[in-house]
């Protein structure tokens, strides 16, 4: 259930929550349904988007993970290291929100040589910095990528990558980001990854 990805693919309903799950109904039923519920209704409305973001934290972030995302990038076996969305005390200039994620090395992931293959780590980027956006709205809100550059630095092999992804500037409609790709072993740079997406 939830929204697939291409990374995602958007579709014409809206999202309707009732007694605390996430549901999709089409749009004249969730009016009826939220209406029941006195749940406000509109195009990105989710849990907590209704309930503030006092409950947001890792924990939100991995069900998204673990939900919203098509059948393939769940076989990347992805994990949320961490999550940052709250600006730290010190109020630094150069915070910016967005989450670290794990790509766990895997033989079916390499091209000829054991090198990790570019599609995989691409699509690693692109779901990192759809977490990256989970954390700067403090909520899941459907997006879909407009525009993806990976300048790819050195090959990784037999080790696991790190995203580190991160949101520099969140409007209302689109949001624009980047990703360091890290092997985990050295912690070295593999790719440098911007993006753009359109939050729906």
């Amino acid at each position: 259930m939830g929204f697939k990805s291409g990374i995602f693919k958007p579709n014409r309903t809206r999202i309707c929550l009732t007694d605390r799950r996430l549901a999709v109904f089409p749009s004249a039923e969730c009016r009826l349904q939220c209406a029941d519920n006195n749940i406000g209704i509109g195009r990105g409305t989710t849990f907590m988007q209704q309930q503030g973001h006092a409950e947001f934290g890792i924990a939100e972030a991995r069900r998204v993970l673990g939900e919203v995302f098509a059948p393939w990038v769940q076989d990347l076996n992805l994990t949320i290291e961490q999550i940052d969305f709250t600006p730290p005390a010190s109020g630094a200039a150069d915070w910016q929100p967005g989450a670290i994620l794990r790509l766990p090395f895997s033989e079916r992931l390499c091209r000829n040589g054991g090198i990790v293959s570019g599609q995989a780590l691409m699509a690693f980027a692109d779901t990192a910095m759809v977490i990256a956006n989970v954390a700067a709205n403090r909520a899941y809100r459907p997006m879909t990528t407009v525009d993806q550059t990976t300048h790819f630095m050195r090959a990784v092999t037999s080790s696991d990558v790190l995203a580190d992804a991160r949101v520099v500037r969140l409007g209302r409609t689109m949001s624009f980001g980047r990703v360091t790709l890290l092997g985990a072993a050295d912690n070295k740079p593999v790719a440098m990854v911007s993006s753009a997406f359109a939050m729906l």
